[in-house]
């Protein structure tokens, strides 16, 4: 479950910022020790002088390729007898299984290598991608890095190979450099050391060798060298104290392996050769001025860069001879070996210096383990290498990454939703983006698109009808694999860009590589401007995050970009308002078993047909770190669950809808829990409810009845319904809706309030859990406010918040489809009830109760419960008075044996086994709430934990109670706890 590496990443924290702050002499690679080891003696022992020379060499294997390739690198194995093979393109289950076979066959253990710069999403089919360098170089916190550096070699090591060809440690100062540029930490010489080690030693601390790479620097070309040979024609000097300034770093922090690059550099080696096959460059400096004493190892030896004028074999030769331990893609290996025997029959090399190259190489292979080679197994290996703490610890590289170059009175993170209408854009897209998706998880957002080459008719469209919002959000996107510079709008959509930019209130965030914001016109003018640096799913839903509070941004410009930003440059916000969308990690909480035990208790409930489907909702530390739809919205149809749909949150409705009013109300002076119904209705003064506090009404401690069958009171003794009651068409007379051949008299909201009136009290005051004053709230909210009770909550709370599905009579804004259904009523409504409350007294108020009436999907639902989880605060906004929560959450009459708070329901005073009302390590300080057709909100604050559950277990009949029998959401509930990390 990776709870070890969540439970150490404090501790290793600690220890890599020690390892920085220590200043040291230069570290010797740790292989080094085993160069004269009593396994590296026996294995020369055993070697011949051209299996010595076979040792240096490693070849190209790719685990996508057919079985002609496998015999292929199977017959160079067994009769070449070479010592490495570095993997390509493929998968991470046939690489374990093709390195299996080839080390079966090969009589000194084959080391194995992959480029995974960014981890093994670099080469391999559904495995994890790292932030690319150039991200990574804008984030403030190294340790994170090395975190990174430790999961990749993890991952690198689970597919069977030993050796990274990584870091990138080129200073990256030239905006066209066609071959590094994202592959960069970036163009500060110090930052890109700092970060190389810190990635270098997270790899090599797990026992991965790394090598930095492209010794001596890369960075400054504008040439390709896997197409041609890149020429850099600075001084000595300027080479010595910039390009080469990392690599002289990490060399001293104990780097195992450095790569050579193909480069043509006068000013190291005028002799116009590749400083890979540079005596000068490798034995010269790398080895003699700069002391490193590790494994050397060439690029690629396929590339034009080296290949122009060298035939394969001969190339190799030139390579060793000037001084590299190991050839990476040698393309000819019996040619190679010959040409090297035949260097040393001529005196150009001996044959001490090829068995020191080859004790190296073998101490490498016994500190990676080699020595002691066990075939891996490949059973779960997708699982393993897609673990929750890798995921985890990708998001926060990229939340950290993000940078903020634009903030223009800290317009972000937005605030006053109720205020704001928002229009986003998607540039460089046809349809909507993971983007647009993730921005309208906080409130209403239209949303539209225009692709890269947009005609005048398309732009002219857009235009047009973006001038009725006031904020816009727009996302320029690339969606190619690799962000390069490269600008693929037409002049027309670059035109647009430059006129949005220049308007008030305009976001952007560019989902390109930080240099093409050089070439795009008037984009500084933004009123904010993110730099995300590539454009992938995770940094969309991220930049969306950020925008609205759902996490601070402190990334940095690792790059200068023109004269427009400098390498540096990045604003932090102000503080986290909002819910983050992000992983159970993130919040302490073990993924693995979240996502395991709710699905089987969801499975559980679906199967034996307690509900049709559902959705589950967890948030930790106002992080929603779990949100999942299960099922169907009904046993009879293909419909699926989605987080989108609303639900029927019947009862939940007591603590969603006029209890924030009162409470704000209370707030203001304007209402009190020690006064009476009548004090606010005086309809009700000189009856049996005159004078009992609201204190004791909504903690349920009232003698009210629990309910009213009002709809029965419609019936004549022969089953038809009194003539002042219904009639099946609607008129003046007859408005108010409850089916298509239902409705209801004008005036009969005043027979349910005489029939709260008159209805008598029990005769004990003790808790008795009642809904008939929840039906006279929202004329007390209307009475104290002076507003409607809808608009009231909408302007005050739910517009504010973001919950734009939060509401009564979801069909007036929402398509039915979107609505998930709730029971087959064959007693008062006769029909299938769906996009209407299930609530017989509610649906007779109009469907506007507070007893039951609103609808929801989760996420909205959500946000007002996040608010009472934060005592009255969200978004950056305080709602209500926090004394006041903490009046109206706590328990309102313990001495008698009533749990309840105003109007919330807590924990049983006592655990009454597996059928208590909530998990058993639910505390004391939590609330929450219940409802009739199968919902429930639990918040605790003693975790700052919140739990939405919402389905439909009325469905086809309110008889079906096997969702109570099975007691499944307070099982989940309990899970939630089990999963907190302590």
């Amino acid at each position: 479950m990776r709870l070890f590496s969540i439970k150490k990443f404090l501790l290793t924290s600690i220890i890599f910022c020690g390892i920085q702050l220590n200043s040291y002499a230069q570290q010797q690679p740790e292989f080094l020790e085993y160069t004269n080891s009593k396994w590296v003696d026996s294995v020369m022992q055993e070697l011949s002088p051209n299996e010595r020379i076979a040792q240096l060499i490693m070849v190209a294997a790719y685990s996508n390729r057919d079985s002609k390739h496998k015999e292929e690198i199977l017959k160079l194995v067994k009769e070449q007898k070479i010592g490495g093979l570095i993997f390509f393109q493929g998968t991470a289950k046939k690489q374990v299984q093709l390195m299996n076979d080839y080390q079966l066959v090969s009589e000194v253990p084959l080391l194995g290598a992959i480029d995974a710069e960014w981890g093994l999403g670099m080469r391999l089919d559904n495995t994890i991608s790292f932030p690319y360098q150039m991200a990574l170089g804008a984030i403030q916190d190294d340790t994170l890095l090395y975190k990174m550096g430790e999961e990749v070699a993890r991952q690198v090591k689970r597919t069977g190979l030993h050796m990274n060809l990584a870091p990138v440690v080129d200073v990256n100062n030239n905006p066209n450099n066609p071959v590094i540029n994202y592959r960069s930490f970036g163009e500060n010489k110090e930052k890109v050391a700092e970060k190389g080690i810190a990635y270098m030693k997270g790899m090599q601390n797990q026992k991965i060798l790394t090598t930095a790479k492209h010794f001596p620097g890369h960075g400054d070309t504008d040439t390709d060298s896997h197409k041609a040979l890149p020429q850099i024609n600075h001084p000595f000097t300027r080479l010595d104290t910039l390009e080469m300034y990392p690599f002289k770093e990490l060399i001293d922090a104990g780097i195992g392996g450095v790569m050579v690059a193909h480069l043509n550099i006068p000013a190291l080696d005028s002799s116009g050769v590749p400083s890979t096959l540079s005596k000068k460059i490798i034995s010269g400096i790398l080895k003699e001025k700069l002391g490193f004493k590790g494994l050397i190892v060439t690029d690629a030896m396929n590339m034009k860069g080296v290949t122009t004028g060298n035939e394969p074999g001969v190339v190799d030769k030139k390579a060793i001879i000037a001084g590299n331990d190991l050839l990476e893609f040698t393309e000819d290996v019996p040619k190679a070996i010959a040409e090297v025997r035949k260097a040393i029959h001529q005196g150009i090399i001996s044959q001490n210096d090829i068995d020191e190259k080859c004790r190296k190489v073998l101490a490498v292979k016994q500190w990676v383990g080699l020595n002691k080679y066990e075939p891996l197994k490949t059973a779960n290996i997708d699982k393993e290498l897609n673990n929750s703490y890798a995921n985890y610890l990708q998001q926060k590289l990229v939340e950290k990454s993000l940078t903020v170059l634009k903030n223009d009175k800290e317009m972000i993170p937005l605030r006053r939703l109720d205020t704001l209408k928002i229009a986003s854009i998607s540039i460089g897209a046809a349809k909507q983006t993971t983007f647009q998706e993730n921005l309208g998880w906080y409130t209403k957002i239209d949303h539209f698109q225009l692709k890269n080459n947009a005609t005048a008719g398309q732009i002219s469209a857009v235009k047009k009808k973006l001038k009725k919002y006031n904020v816009v959000i727009a996302g320029l996107h690339d969606h190619s694999r690799f962000p390069r510079n490269v600008i693929r709008y037409s002049d027309q959509v670059l035109k647009f860009i430059a006129e949005i930019a220049q308007k008030e209130h305009t976001i952007f965030s560019v989902f390109k590589n930080p240099y093409s914001l050089n070439k795009i016109s008037k984009i500084e003018e933004a009123s904010v401007l993110i730099e995300a640096y590539q454009d992938s799913e995770l940094t969309q839903q991220k930049a969306a995050q950020l925008i609205f509070g759902g996490f601070k941004a402190d990334g940095q410009l690792p790059v200068s970009v023109g004269e427009k930003f400098k390498a540096g440059d990045g604003l932090e916000t102000s503080e986290k308002i909002r819910f983050s969308y992000t992983t159970p990690e993130d919040a302490g909480m073990i993924a693995d078993f979240l996502q395991h035990k709710i699905d089987s208790l969801m499975q559980q409930a679906m199967g034996a047909k307690a509900i049709p489907g559902g959705v589950v909702l967890v948030a930790k530390d106002e992080k929603i770190v779990f949100q999942k739809a299960y099922g169907l919205h009904k046993y009879s149809d293909t419909v699926k669950v989605k987080l989108s749909d609303l639900y029927d949150l019947a009862s939940v409705t007591k603590i969603s809808s006029a209890l924030p009013a009162l409470m704000k109300l209370h707030d203001q002076g304007k209402f009190s829990l020690e006064n009476g119904i009548d004090d606010y209705l005086p309809y009700f003064k000189n009856s049996n409810k005159e004078g009992i506090p609201f204190r004791q009404i909504l903690a349920h401690q009232a003698r009210f009845k629990p309910w009213i069958a009002y709809w029965q009171n419609t019936l004549r003794k022969n089953g038809s319904y009194k003539w002042n009651t219904f009639k099946k068409d609607s008129s003046a007379r007859f408005p108010i809706k409850v089916s298509d051949d239902m409705w209801l008299h004008l005036n009969y909201e005043k027979k349910i309030y005489k029939a709260i009136k008159k209805s008598p009290l029990e005769e004990k005051a003790e808790y008795k859990y009642s809904g008939l004053a929840f039906y006279l709230l929202p004329q007390i909210v209307e009475n104290l406010s002076n507003e409607d009770y809808r608009t009231y909550l909408n302007k005050n709370f739910y517009s504010k918040l973001g919950a734009t599905t939060l509401g009564y009579r979801p069909l007036e804004e929402f398509e039915i489809s979107r609505i998930v259904p709730t029971e087959n009523d064959f007693n008062f409504r006769h029909e299938a009830i769906q996009g209407s409350v299930h609530d017989e007294g509610a649906i007779m108020m109009g469907g506007v109760s507070a007893n039951a009436g609103l609808f929801s999907n989760a996420n909205d639902l959500a946000k007002l419960m996040q608010m009472y989880l934060n005592m009255g605060k969200y978004g950056g906004e305080r709602y209500i008075e926090e004394s006041t929560f903490k009046e109206w959450t706590k328990t309102q009459f313990p001495e008698n044996n009533n749990r309840r708070a105003i109007a919330f329901d807590k924990p049983n005073l006592e655990y009454t086994g597996p059928g208590n009302n909530t998990a058993k390590d639910a505390s004391t300080a939590s609330f929450g709430h219940t409802g009739f057709t199968g919902t429930m909100v639990w918040m605790d604050p003693s975790e700052n934990l919140l739990f939405v559950f919402l389905s439909n277990r009325v469905l086809p009949s309110r008889e079906n109670r096997r969702l109570y029998t099975l007691n499944t959401r307070t099982q989940i509930q309990q899970v939630l706890y089990d999963a907190i990390i302590d």
